[in-house]
């Protein structure tokens, strides 16, 4: 069993807004794209264009229709993948050690030639943030792009999650979330950021920013500004008239 350290220097994780997400995808596409053009760890798929494709995914996209309590019913997208636990369940219980989480930036991480593709750690999450890869048979999970932040031979604007550089609305953060300075948690501070299930006592290190409330616009009236009648009011003699005849 690997043993999960008693603090790291840093917790490196995502900030979701799920107020900002369109649910367009473009995140799950530049994540596949990463880490399977040998950057990362590459990520199979089976019969893509049959009957019954599958695939590896490290991040997934979910829709929801929720209803607040006032105002319409909305759609929410929320967006899924390794939430880089402070007290992972899918670390301790893995068997050889494969699974760990590091202790320099709090990122969990699989060494893939430990693994022996038994899916204990895909039981012990439960988020469901594990998919084991069918043509290598080894767990798959989210890395951060480790091999992305720390490449000094990119831009220093490229050195962020795949998911973050491509996000076109602007929902998704990386930064140091053990740093309460840093701008990923001075934005959980403003926006009231939660964990994922917290009641799991798992200690996500990545943050959700909840949906804000819609505008009702049952009670807008949002033709009413054409509709109304716009007159200048008058001047002269026509306007000293007018003011006269109000008192009267």
């Amino acid at each position: 069993m690997t043993a999960l350290p008693e603090r790291t220097d840093k917790k490196l994780g995502l900030v979701i807004d799920l107020d900002t997400c369109v649910g367009c995808h473009a995140c799950v596409v530049a994540c596949k794209g990463w880490n399977t053009e040998n950057y990362g760890a590459p990520l199979s798929d089976q019969h893509a264009y049959g009957a019954t494709p599958s695939g590896t995914f490290l991040n997934r996209v979910h829709a929801y229709e929720v209803q607040p309590d006032r105002g319409p019913a909305q759609t929410v997208h929320f967006p899924k993948s390794c939430l880089h636990c402070d007290d992972a369940p899918c670390v301790t219980v893995c068997p050889t050690g494969a699974s760990y989480k590091r202790v320099e930036d709090g990122i969990v991480l699989v060494n893939e030639d430990d693994c022996i593709g038994c899916g204990l750690c895909a039981w012990a999450c439960p988020y469901g943030a594990r998919e084991l890869d069918r043509a290598a048979g080894v767990m798959k999970k989210c890395t951060l792009c480790v091999d992305r932040i720390y490449n000094e031979n990119l831009p220093e604007e490229d050195r962020t999650p795949a998911c973050v550089r491509t996000c076109p609305a602007g929902a998704r953060h990386f930064g140091d979330l053990g740093d309460p300075d840093s701008a990923v948690s001075q934005l959980v501070m403003d926006r009231e950021g939660v964990d994922l299930m917290p009641e799991l006592v798992t200690k996500p290190v990545n943050k959700y920013l909840p949906p804000r409330p819609k505008d009702d616009l049952d009670q807008i009236d949002v033709l009413s500004p054409f509709l109304q009648p716009v007159a200048e009011p008058a001047k002269g003699i026509a306007g000293w008239l007018d003011r006269v005849l109000e008192k009267i």
